[in-house]
């Protein structure tokens, strides 16, 4: 079965682990199975977005099975717009990061929600760094902005549970619930809170993590044929436009 992993990264992180260049994201691919994988650059997002960008540029002219997210600074939003627009141009990023904690502006700032118009004006998917009950705040946000679709990175961390019942509220918030400690039910709950197997993505953080971890968390979630089918790629594809790029890679 294909597997498109929406939540990833490329280049070394401030932490004490095994982690590089695409080539090792590519390896754990392999390894796992991923035919796709949607990445931001671990420099754009702790440290400097344009650079960053710019860098993941240059490893996506090379890299087919890695598309990208162009990651948006809420601190410097007229320098993130117009590259946004440099990145979406070359058509090989797929959607737009946030992360929230590294430039310190939470969901509910104004900072994040000029960012948000940002992106809602881009008109692409947004991969959001969700982690604290202020996820209860994205469907009131997104109501007045149409066009924004947000995947809710860790499915709200710590607060995964309002994340479900945030998500259940507005068709346009994604689950994806890649984290360390992997609560159990998390998956059972949301879906118990309304949340429907069309809005539920997969994702890795890889390389942060090792996408067993991940792939545990779906074996584990009990989905039938059909809806792991759903999780694993088709939503993926659906939320970003992918249905050439499957055909091409001879997905069903």
């Amino acid at each position: 079965m294909p597997i498109i992993d929406v939540h990833a990264h490329v280049g070394p992180w401030p932490f004490h682990m095994d982690t590089g260049d695409a080539a090792f994201n590519l390896r754990l691919m392999d390894r796992y199975g991923i035919d796709l994988q949607v990445v931001s650059s671990a420099e754009a997002v702790v440290y400097d977005a344009v650079a960053g960008n710019a860098a993941l540029r240059e490893v996506l002219s090379v890299h087919p099975r890695l598309l990208g997210y162009a990651v948006v600074n809420p601190n410097r939003i007229e320098e993130s717009a117009e590259d946004l627009r440099r990145c979406l141009d070359t058509g090989r990023f797929v959607g737009a990061k946030i992360h929230t904690h590294y430039p310190g502006r939470l969901i509910g700032s104004p900072q994040l929600t000029e960012a948000f118009d940002l992106v809602a004006e881009a008109g692409v998917p947004l991969l959001l760094h969700t982690w604290g009950p202020e996820v209860a705040l994205l469907p009131q946000l997104l109501a007045s902005r149409p066009r924004l679709r947000i995947i809710m990175g860790h499915a709200g961390g710590d607060a995964w549970r309002e994340a479900a019942h945030a998500a259940a509220a507005c068709d346009r918030l994604y689950l994806e619930h890649c984290r360390t400690v992997t609560d159990a039910g998390r998956v059972a709950y949301a879906r118990e809170a309304g949340v429907p197997v069309e809005r539920l993505l997969f994702g890795t953080d890889s390389t942060l993590i090792d996408p067993s971890v991940s792939l545990g968390v779906i074996r584990d979630a009990g989905f039938t044929a059909a809806e792991l089918e759903r999780v694993l790629w088709h939503n993926a594809a659906d939320l970003f436009g992918l249905g050439a790029l499957a055909a091409a890679r001879s997905f069903p």
